[in-house]
């Protein structure tokens, strides 16, 4: 999955991006819930299209003639398509209405997932995968900074919160369901239903999503500045490995079930997984302001213990759901975490360490799926917790380590 805020968006902007109020102060204090709800769902499209290979790999790979490993492949170039072109296509649309920008965005994820449906050919269906990732690239560096220009500046983080909803929501939800429907009535399917929907996010944002213009001249990102301030490499870092870690497993999550024989349990798996992945990102959303590091540290730690359950005792089908279980527990509030430690540690040059996050993040999903893919042929699915549990070791020791900067004890103050 991919996190990043508005790149666009000029630093302090935030501040005085609110709507005019209509009225007194009591007006202010409102959200404008249903054009939020409009951008979560966008989120909970750009999150699904990113994730529902993952469960329909058999299939996929069975119409597409190639092997399963190749099929995953299409997490892989996904992750690719936006980690190439979020960073430099933010800047090039940098001055486009913010409105024109999102319908494009989300109009990418129409035609790709419908070419994805239809397509008989693995080298098409690699292409409209790697549009979606382009797709990806551009919703992703709009739709944090989007929310927050919606709302008064006391209500700005509850804003970001609902619209994120859409992750754990696709999460929980939407993976499960994807691949029931899969299951059911063929993978194609669940592409063309993902493309029905986009057709009715595109008639809302029409209708209740406001407009914002874009920067008249705004400077890119200053990334190697950013990577001198203190912490930020530390959250970088954690970003690149955890995420690497465990798109290892999930890539290819209905391949490690039909291996131990539980391949027609994947949907219910993974509705276990997104579950506790919402039970995380609610109580990482209550607890974050004051326990960033502690909540961090637990989630590494659930994710590892998870890991472990899958590479000791996964012949026990009870320990495989509690794996999920933790797995989801652990993982479900990750982007919230890391997300706010990167701009914790960016400060003022926070837009910077957010933008290389959203790369990195990216670039270790990309990697997943290669590396995942690999170990697939060469070794078998076996291997996926081993080397998961392997790459959290790093994770651990460097949020543990970075104290002061990066994961502190004490948030800094707003």
């Amino acid at each position: 999955m991919s996190t990043s805020p508005d790149t666009t968006t000029a630093p302090g902007e935030e501040s005085r991006a609110a709507p005019d109020a209509k009225g007194g102060s009591g007006e202010r204090e409102k959200l404008p819930l249903f054009a939020l709800l409009a951008l979560a769902t966008a989120v909970f499209i750009t999150c699904l299209t990113e994730t529902l290979p993952a469960g329909l790999l058999p299939a996929m790979s069975d119409d597409l003639h190639v092997s399963e490993s190749a099929t995953g492949q299409t997490v892989t170039i996904y992750a690719i398509g936006t980690a190439l072109t979020a960073i430099p296509l933010t800047a090039a649309t940098s001055a486009w209405r913010r409105k024109v920008l999102l319908l494009t965005a989300m109009a990418g994820f129409a035609v790709a997932n419908t070419v994805t449906a239809m397509s008989s050919v693995y080298e098409v269906t690699m292409l409209a995968r790697f549009v979606a990732g382009v797709a990806a690239g551009l919703a992703w560096a709009l739709l944090v900074g989007y929310a927050r220009r919606m709302a008064p500046v006391p209500l700005q983080g509850r804003a970001i919160a609902i619209a994120m909803a859409g992750i754990p929501v696709a999460l929980s939800l939407g993976v499960p369901a994807g691949t029931f429907l899969g299951e059911t009535l063929g993978w194609r399917t669940a592409f063309l239903a993902m493309t029905g929907l986009t057709v009715v996010l595109l008639v809302w944002i029409v209708a209740a999503v406001p407009d914002y213009p874009g920067q008249e001249r705004g400077e890119r990102p200053r990334m190697l500045g950013a990577l001198r301030v203190p912490g930020v490499a530390s959250v970088l870092f954690v970003t690149l490995v955890f995420v690497l870690a465990h798109t290892i497993l999930y890539a290819y999550i209905a391949t490690f079930l039909e291996d131990l024989g539980m391949g027609g349990n994947t949907d219910l798996v993974l509705l276990v997984f997104g579950a506790a992945s919402l039970v995380s990102i609610w109580i990482v959303g209550s607890q974050i302001h004051s326990r960033l590091r502690a909540l961090t540290i637990a989630s590494a730690l659930l994710v590892a213990v998870s890991a472990a359950l899958l590479a000791v005792l996964s012949d026990n089908t009870a320990l495989v759901y509690l794996a999920a279980l933790l797995w989801g527990l652990g993982w479900g509030g990750v982007p919230t975490l890391l997300q706010t430690a990167a701009g914790d540690a960016g400060g003022d040059s926070a837009d910077a360490a957010q933008a290389m996050l959203v790369t990195l993040w990216n670039i270790a999903m990309a990697g997943g799926g290669i590396l995942g893919g690999i170990l697939l042929d060469a070794i078998g699915s076996d291997s996926f917790p081993w080397t998961m549990l392997l790459l959290l070791v790093p994770v651990l020791g460097v949020v543990v380590a970075a104290r002061s900067h990066g994961f502190p004890a004490k948030r800094p103050s707003a």
